[in-house]
């Protein structure tokens, strides 16, 4: 029984202790891209409750979205970029500057606040940008908000403020494939191989939307398949599950959208005979207003997390 209690008592101080700050979920991500901050909160101020949570956009991150939570309000305040910056095919000079939520979270429970953003090319490759992060309580308050001085370790701050080492996007091949119909653009799709007996494969491609008007990736065709539908993963009372989504998958007009594993996904089911590394299969997609488009996938080892193709899993527009 002491055993048990010891390894129980180790847990829950490791538990605690991951969770005592205010941190990011993904701490690295490539600039001239999407990406999709989730900042986790898991404890309050001393016992009591989070009141709000209020995060501070750093320049050169843009196009700040917001996701609205469920018993919680939700407000921004904009301001003026320090210069404009290149977003697609447009420029952008304002943006949100702090998102706030007002809600409740008690003591004993965690909870993730997110928002969409772009990571402008004025950022450097190798630096951290910082987004500091102020939790107001019931009583009292937890401001992490502190950035290290050049050279500092941030692990030696008191209360640090949640960071995102920046790398430099990745370049593509010059034989990275990529498909046109209409106003999309879609690149480097591919499979992950299958174990024999497998009867179903996932899919992934970046899909861009360069028009003006939004369109929907309905699904597709595929010779090894009996049936090619669009799925995504995502948290459902605190367990991962996979859904179909019937109406397609919404690629916004000035957008883009990375389907990559887990997250969006085609969904290959009823495989008549197993997928191998090397492979180069032709298939179809479909979309609503589009039509249909003939792609060639790769064939890409069994747990294998990109197929070549860059983006940061959210939508942007």
């Amino acid at each position: 029984m002491l055993p048990r209690l010891l390894i129980a008592a180790a847990t829950c101080a490791w538990s605690t202790s991951a969770l005592a700050h205010a941190t990011l979920e993904t701490k690295e991500a490539a600039i001239g891209g999407s990406y999709k901050a989730i900042v986790k909160i898991g404890h309050g101020c001393e016992g009591s409750a989070t009141l709000k949570v209020r995060v501070q956009v750093p320049e050169g991150v843009i196009a700040v979205k917001p996701m609205p939570k469920a018993g919680w309000t939700l407000e921004t305040t904009t301001g003026a970029y320090a210069k404009p910056y290149k977003y697609y095919r447009r420029e952008l000079s304002e943006g949100v500057k702090e998102i706030v939520w007002t809600g409740k979270l008690p003591d004993e429970h965690y909870d993730e606040f997110v928002f969409a953003s772009y990571l402008t090319d004025s950022l450097a490759a190798g630096s951290t940008v910082y987004f500091p992060t102020t939790q107001e309580c019931d009583k009292g308050a937890h401001r992490w908000v502190e950035i290290p001085a050049p050279g500092q370790d941030a692990h030696a701050l008191k209360s640090p403020a949640p960071g995102l080492r920046l790398v430099a996007a990745a370049t593509k091949s010059a034989a990275t494939p990529s498909y046109k119909v209409g106003a999309l653009v879609l690149e480097a799709p591919w499979i992950r191989a299958t174990p024999g007996g497998a009867k179903v494969a996932g899919g992934y491609v970046k899909i861009s939307n360069t028009g003006t008007e939004p369109d929907r990736l309905m699904g597709g065709t595929f010779p090894l398949a009996a049936e090619v539908e669009v799925h995504e993963m995502g948290m459902t009372d605190g367990v991962m599950k996979m859904r179909s989504l019937p109406k397609g998958l919404e690629i916004k007009p000035g957008g883009s959208v990375d389907l990559k594993p887990g997250g969006y996904h085609l969904m290959f089911q009823k495989l008549k005979s197993p997928l191998k590394e090397g492979q180069t299969i032709k298939g179809t997609l479909v979309f609503e207003k589009a039509g249909t488009v003939e792609v060639e996938y790769r064939i890409m080892p069994i747990g294998s997390s990109g197929g070549g193709a860059s983006g940061g899993g959210n939508h942007n527009h």
